[in-house]
């Protein structure tokens, strides 16, 4: 039976968790110096829905992110404080103030 934390799901429409919890070293449109930890992407709307998915300029890293039970849990809270510890645990040292 798999391992029920690494199966893959869809991204919830509103959660933004990894739009805001995690930092992001790469450049970002409205962000070229990049996001420290717990700051929201400029590209998130007030509803929590990024901007720029699904077109040319949405960075590789945000397409790349591996949304998933593991990293986004239950729900939108869940999904935070699980991307808080794992930005933590990763100590990139880029924290702002959320």
């Amino acid at each position: 039976m798999p391992d029920v934390k690494q199966e893959t799901m869809t991204c919830r429409s509103g959660c933004g968790a990894c739009c805001i919890a995690p930092s992001i070293s790469s450049p970002l449109p409205g962000m070229p110096q990049g996001k420290p930890a717990g700051v929201r992407c400029p590209q998130l709307t007030a509803d929590n829905r990024c901007s720029v998915h699904g077109h040319p300029e949405r960075p590789a890293v945000c397409a790349s992110f591996p949304v998933s039970v593991e990293h986004c849990g239950s729900g939108r809270i869940e999904a935070l404080l699980l991307l808080t510890e794992l930005e933590r645990m990763t100590g990139s040292g880029r924290e702002g103030s959320a």
